[in-house]
């Protein structure tokens, strides 16, 4: 049950909720530092960040311990989306575990109206509340002042300005949490001018503890909002008096609404001076100008990510030259220095050859991770969305969709979850089927192995490097592909309603390095992580499917290798590469390869690919580590990086190099249309809720990548 006053207790919630790009997330790690959890909210896919710190209220000698809920980013208390409806059910409902004491609203200083709305909410539900202006400094940039005290009186909250970034007005912000906080006084609204009030005193005996507004909230959402759903008494009720009542929500709601804005721009009336000459010089709305031209602005944003790539083929060898000659001088003393037998066989051709063929690849996820927060940090990815919404929505998607397809770069996984603040259930589906055609993290050692042995590493037009131009249009290939998917989509999945697109344009502001630095440290580790667990375990298997075989298949190998012809006729270190891979094409990983040979064969791949192709399915990037362990079990001399071994492999019969520049392009083609994530297909699934679409996603997906596979083989071979 919330509570009018939280002083009483040495321990209280708070929930910090604001417009999307208010800063939000900013101030709450300005609050919290390191101390912050992240989980899910229980039965729903959205992401739930919570963190505490401690306070000194003055009044008591115990200190208060404050616990925070970071709620997702939303626009009003008329929830379109999941996120939205969270935040509802933590705010709104008081049997929730997450329903606050009291609550933090952030604004936005620089767009104070659109802002107030919610606030306005929160307000009249009756929680106590502080009114932050966040981004004070670009407000005051724009032209813009604010009296705080007048709009404090006005709404009958504190009011405190801040910015998050620099933490500046952060201890003012903890001295009024640290006092006695209470509901505030005034109604912004009363909404018995709008609705019966013989309906809101009847469903203000359900729920005796709720203000008029947040009477009329339970009213206005009762349909569709997972807490009145639960069968129980009091939702019996409240759909009865909703349905004796004759209630309009449509009509009630568009009433309010407009009101509200009314009361909202009397407000900023008072409170908000606007020096126009300031504005017009402000450095948001000039670059804007260019970065967001109907023509310009493609052009400059497809120059903004061939920099990133060239820069990552610039910058990222010199550290991966270092990664990989420490594990090559790693396998030298273990060769040396472990006796010889199958236990220093798993690690140094199972664990340790998986190991490296992803912690090569590190500087180059951690360089385009890091060009990604850059490019969030400034304000630019949300120009991208609405640059972009001019050109999905004629094949069914909107702006809306370029935050999932662009984190979908990274990975597709948290990409997907992500489509959930896409309110149109259509676009949001096909959002969903078309994110994996986008070339994700685990994608980009697949693609910088394979450029390296079959791209050559030299200047086109004398200034740009050919690896990187090939990496930059993998990664184009990608974003048209799920373009022209979800163009197809649009004409197969009927569904009747209407979209809206609405995204907050921040102000541009410098990239703060901490912020970059701590979302590069956590990408990465994520990234280590969870693909090192998968490909150790993966590495294990192979190596032991690798390094065994039938019963007597290799003793028959040693014996046919072992007659004086034989011996005479090759060195010991050629002898012992011949046995190595006739033992390996014996083994149970060599078996496995053969049996998917024919399929893959016209695509120029061999058995050894076709091992990779399977263990691909656990995560793609597990394709290098899959390399390195087969390479490693075919050639005992692991001086050479896996880069180098896989150069020097030719075809035992005809002597000719197996990766050729068709067979290498081949593969990236396949790598790029493939659906080789288990993961991605079950978050599908959890998504939709049905099974024909991640089974329809991985036939499709298959297909196209055989196709075009195949294509780019014969025609340049």
């Amino acid at each position: 049950m919330r509570k009018n006053s939280i002083i009483s207790s040495r321990t209280f919630k708070v929930a910090l909720l604001g417009n999307p790009n208010s800063g939000k997330s900013t101030l709450f790690n300005a609050l919290t530092g390191m101390n912050q959890h992240t989980g899910n909210y229980p039965g729903v896919t959205v992401e739930k960040i919570s963190g505490g710190f401690v306070l000194q209220d003055g009044l008591n000698e115990a200190p208060l311990l404050v616990n925070l809920l970071d709620l997702p980013g939303t626009y009003s208390l008329y929830p379109k989306t999941l996120d939205e409806e969270v935040c509802y059910n933590v705010l709104c409902d008081d049997d929730n575990p997450d329903c606050p004491d009291a609550a933090i609203i952030v604004a936005d200083a620089t767009n104070l109206r659109r802002n107030l709305f919610l606030a306005s909410q929160i307000i009249d539900i009756g929680i106590p509340s502080i009114f932050v202006l966040n981004m004070i400094d670009f407000a005051s940039a724009k032209g813009l002042s604010i009296d705080e005290d007048k709009l404090s009186h006005l709404l009958g909250v504190p009011v405190v300005s801040t910015n998050a970034r620099r933490k500046t007005g952060i201890d003012a912000l903890k001295k009024i949490l640290a006092t006695e906080l209470k509901r505030s006084e005034k109604t912004l609204l009363n909404v018995k001018e709008f609705i019966n009030p013989y309906l809101i005193d009847e469903v203000k005996k359900i729920y005796p503890k709720k203000t008029d507004y947040g009477v009329y909230q339970a009213i206005n959402n009762q349909a569709g909002i997972s807490h009145f759903e639960a069968p129980s008494e009091k939702a019996a009720e409240l759909k009865r008096l909703i349905k004796e009542y004759g209630y309009d929500k449509h009509k009630a709601q568009t009433s309010m609404t407009i009101e509200r804005y009314k009361i909202i721009t009397e407000i900023v009336k008072e409170c908000v001076s606007v020096n126009e000459e300031q504005k017009r010089k402000s450095f948001s709305a000039r670059i804007d100008k260019a970065l967001t031209h109907r023509v310009w602005g493609y052009f400059i944003f497809l120059l903004i990510l061939f920099l990133i790539f060239q820069s990552i083929f610039f910058i990222a060898p010199y550290p991966m030259k270092a990664i990989e000659f420490l594990f090559v001088k790693i396998s030298e003393l273990g060769r040396i220095y472990l006796p010889s037998g199958e236990l220093s066989s798993l690690l140094i051709n199972g664990i340790l050859a998986g190991l490296s063929g992803v912690v090569v690849f590190v500087p180059q996820i951690a360089l385009l991770f890091a060009f990604i927060a850059i490019l969030e940090d400034t304000g630019y990815m949300a120009r991208v969305s609405f640059l972009m919404d001019r050109l999905m929505r004629p094949v069914g998607l909107n702006g809306r969709s370029v935050i999932p397809l662009m984190s979908g770069v990274a990975c597709a996984v948290p990409a997907i979850l992500g489509t959930r603040v896409i309110p149109g259930r259509k676009e949001r589906l096909i959002t969903i089927l078309v994110t994996p055609f986008m070339s994700c993290s685990a994608r980009l050692p697949v693609y910088t192995l394979l450029i390296s042995l079959v791209i050559p590493a030299k200047l086109a037009l004398g200034y740009f490097n050919m690896q990187g131009l090939v990496l930059m249009g993998l990664y184009l290939l990608g974003f048209i592909a799920a373009i022209s998917v979800a163009a197809l989509l649009k004409f197969l999945i009927r569904v009747k309603e209407k979209s809206y697109f609405v995204m907050e344009m921040p102000l541009y502001h410098l990239p703060k390095l901490s912020v970059v630095g701590l979302s590069v440290y956590q990408k990465v580790k994520v990234f280590l992580l969870e693909a090192g667990k998968i490909i150790v375990i993966i590495s294990i298997i192979l190596w032991f499917m690798a390094s065994h075989g039938m019963p007597g298949a290799f003793s028959r190998i040693d014996k046919n290798f072992a007659n004086g012809d034989t011996v005479k006729k090759y060195t010991p270190a050629q002898l012992n590469n011949l046995i190595s891979g006739e033992k390996l094409k014996a083994s149970f990983a060599g078996d496995a390869g053969r049996l998917l040979e024919p399929v893959i064969k016209p695509l120029g791949f061999n058995w050894k690919i076709g091992i990779a192709l399977i263990t691909s399915f656990a995560a793609r990037e597990v394709f290098v580590g899959t390399m390195a362990t087969l390479y490693s079990a075919d050639n005992e001399d692991n001086t050479m990086s896996i880069r180098q071994k896989m150069a020097a492999a030719a075809d035992p019969l005809t002597g000719k190099k197996i990766y050729t520049a068709a067979a290498g392009i081949s593969l990236m083609l396949f790598y790029a249309f493939a659906m080789q994530c288990m993961s991605t297909l079950a978050v599908v699934y959890h998504e939709t809720k049905k099974l024909k679409y991640p089974v329809l996603q991985f036939v499709f997906m298959g297909a196209l990548a055989w196709l075009a596979s195949f294509a780019a083989y014969q025609l340049l071979k």
